[in-house]
């Protein structure tokens, strides 16, 4: 008996050859439940799978769902890319068997002791700061100083795929040693720990994949200068601000509403900025911010074509050469997490320009116009040269030898030099060392990995019970202010805490952006006064 034509189509095995391209064809019925799997080249036109799938779906009447499975990426943070999503950006769903979404609670019976988790929630990662988040707290000035009322915060993030299988417990013991497993399991018994919005009272509930988590704490953000933010032009298109020396420009590490945005938000009643370049929180100067997503793409092909021309001053140690020097010297990034840099052969390209001021006897004022962007450009190359910046607390500091990285002499691995920073920060009890994520890009990448707070445990302040809180000289009692409602936390380990406030000399580096300028623009601000030819460093401690 001769089978059907539909038979032996189904039978039928086809292996095609092109280039050492193989495609397999199966039977129909083991098609359905298989994803088409190429291995060619990239000569190989798409054009021939395709012609080979609607062949083939043809004569089994497939649907597109079922001629096309997309494999489920692996789940979590550690891909062979080595990236991984901002927090605010959901996992995919989790998957069955088959590449079948998982069903919600009711499509599903749940075996007994399976906790349901939901799928993730699409975010708008273009979503700004809006008036809910300026008004989790209020400023208060004091000895020179914004300082930010303590408030309660939700530190939110989905499980990471090193988490996956693993008990709160563990998680919290190896990567969130900030505070102890004491103070994790009384936050729990008080509901300020959930895991898919419902509170978590035993911390040894093991975490699944999309598995989100919430975290409630009591925020203590660090004070900085009080110096007004000065708008210096704002037409509809850009807003150009002169910022002070020792704030964000972003929220990062422990800053959220000491930051240029935020402060902008709250008193100004500006939000939805796009940046177009940024400060380190120690620089001073200006500060450019397209108003419309047209403007920020026409000044970002300014950047990248090279026509946005940037000026700086600063104050080096030593007397730095007469005339016109360039230093070429390729930046390497150290540490993504923090931001440190060095030169290195195998750092990309940079160029910077200096050009001598003026010089006191014991410092120079230099200009200085960086033609590339690279992070802390100014402060590696004026290090490299030997001439660091006169109180930079990374760039001019003795762990890095000696003869501080001149001539990019660094006798130590980078562990090392990572170490020997902390050490010496430590050991000064310096408050750079507790946000030394301060630059914003460095910082976010902290906030990704991080959904909960973490102090450097540098300072040896002692603790203080509440009843003699308001006697031992807190800034509330200092004030003559009434401690506003959530001031106060009886978990917060900071609040059992009474810190020295920073000196200006903590606050201010000596480096500031003078001038922005482009084809048919130019936004400049005044020197500061340690930039006048005759200044002389004085103790500011």
């Amino acid at each position: 008996m001769t089978s059907s034509p539909r038979a032996q189509t189904q039978a039928m095995h086809v292996r095609v050859s092109a280039r050492s391209f193989l495609l397999f064809l199966e039977p129909q019925s083991r098609f359905r439940r298989h994803v088409v799997r190429l291995f060619s080249s990239a000569n190989i036109r798409k054009s021939l799978t395709r012609r080979f799938i609607h062949l083939w779906s043809q004569q089994g009447n497939l649907t597109m769902e079922e001629q096309v499975t997309t494999p489920e990426a692996p789940s979590g943070g550690d891909t062979n890319t080595g990236k991984r999503k901002h927090d605010d950006e959901p996992d995919p769903p989790e998957t069955g068997g088959r590449g079948k979404k998982r069903r919600g609670a009711g499509g599903k019976k749940l075996r007994p002791g399976e906790r349901y988790v939901p799928p993730p929630q699409k975010r708008n990662p273009g979503v700004s700061f809006s008036q809910e988040h300026f008004d989790e707290t209020s400023y208060f000035f004091e000895g020179g100083l914004r300082k930010v009322v303590p408030y309660y915060f939700d530190f939110k993030t989905y499980c990471k795929g090193r988490w996956i299988g693993k008990s709160l417990l563990e998680v919290f013991k190896s990567e969130f040693r900030a505070e102890s497993i004491e103070y994790y399991e009384k936050a729990a018994k008080e509901g300020r720990i959930r895991l898919n919005e419902s509170p978590v009272d035993d911390l040894s509930v093991v975490l699944r994949n999309n598995d989100h988590m919430r975290n409630t704490v009591h925020r203590h953000e660090p004070p900085v200068i009080g110096a007004p933010l000065k708008i210096l032009v704002d037409d509809g298109e850009v807003l150009v601000v002169d910022k002070p020396a020792s704030i964000p420009v972003h929220p990062c590490g422990r800053f959220r509403h000491n930051t240029v945005i935020f402060i902008l938000g709250k008193e100004h009643g500006v939000s939805k900025l796009h940046t177009v370049h940024r400060l380190d929180r120690l620089t001073s100067g200006v500060l450019l911010f397209a108003r419309t997503l047209e403007t920020s793409k026409k000044l970002d092909q300014l950047v990248r074509d090279r026509q946005l021309e940037k000026e700086y001053v600063c104050r080096v140690e030593g007397e730095f050469p007469e005339g016109e020097l360039i230093c070429e010297e390729p930046i390497l990034v150290v540490s993504f997490k923090i931001g440190l840099c060095r030169v290195d052969p195998k750092g990309k390209e940079s160029r910077t320009v200096f050009r001598r001021l003026s010089f006191n006897g014991k410092t120079s004022l230099v200009r200085c116009f960086p033609l590339t962007g690279r992070t802390h450009q100014i402060r590696v190359h004026l290090q490299y040269l030997g001439f660091p910046i006169l109180n930079d607390p990374i760039y001019g500091s003795h762990a890095w030898g000696p003869h501080r990285a001149k001539g990019g002499l660094v006798r130590k691995s980078d562990e090392e030099l990572l170490q020997a920073l902390v050490e010496e920060h430590r050991s000064q009890e310096s408050l750079h060392l507790l946000d030394f994520i301060d630059d914003c890009g460095a910082a976010k990448e902290a906030e990704k990995t991080s959904a909960f707070p973490t102090h450097t445990e540098e300072e040896n302040s002692s603790q203080v019970p509440p009843e003699e809180r308001q006697s031992t000289g807190s800034t509330e009692a200092e004030s003559g202010q009434k401690s506003p409602p959530g001031s106060w936390d009886h978990l917060c380990s900071e609040c059992k805490l009474v810190r020295p406030d920073p000196t200006e000399k903590e606050l201010v580096m000596y480096l500031h952006a003078l001038r922005y300028k482009g084809p048919d623009f130019e936004y400049s601000t005044q020197l500061p006064d340690w930039a006048e030819a005759d200044w002389e460093e004085t103790d500011l401690s």
